[in-house]
């Protein structure tokens, strides 16, 4: 089970969508079990496309799979960090102030280094028809290939 968390496009930037090349900036969304050691497994996937108005994350959510690749974490204090990125990410007032800023401010938010648990890889860019495409093909490349056990540096 996976989230998928979007910000609301505007419908002039979802009719751009169809008919023009959309920039986007991406990183994957790491758990970093044990920063001292530089570990990490691809939990997730945020992709914003300011042209677009369009900020969205997809997280791995389910309890068994990330027990599985990170034992030696708590799933559950996991699963509510992963809970409040998607939250800021949708802009969800209940996330707090930063939920209420700007996509673009979000995404540079939740992209700001951190040596906590959950970080993301630098931030990178690539050009799309379709931003929430994507976010899937990213998802699938970055993350859903990594669902197996162990940890990757």
């Amino acid at each position: 089970m996976t989230d998928v968390a979007h910000a609301p496009m505007s419908r002039a930037a979802s009719a751009m969508q169809e008919t023009s090349w959309i920039s986007f900036d991406y990183a994957v969304l790491r758990a970093v079990p044990h920063v001292h050691l530089g570990t990490f497994v691809p939990v997730g996937v945020i992709v914003h496309a300011r042209t677009a108005d369009f900020l969205a994350m997809r997280v791995l959510s389910d309890r068994n799979t990330l027990s599985r690749c990170l034992p030696d974490v708590d799933t559950d204090l996991l699963l509510r960090y992963l809970d409040a990125h998607v939250a800021v990410t949708m802009g969800d007032a209940s996330a707090g102030p930063v939920a209420l800023d700007p996509t673009s401010e979000r995404f540079h938010w939740l992209t700001a280094p951190r040596s906590d648990i959950l970080q993301t890889s630098p931030v990178h860019g690539g050009i799309c028809r379709d931003p929430a495409e994507a976010l899937e093909r990213l998802y699938a490349m970055h993350v859903a290939r990594e669902e197996g056990p162990g940890t990757r540096d």
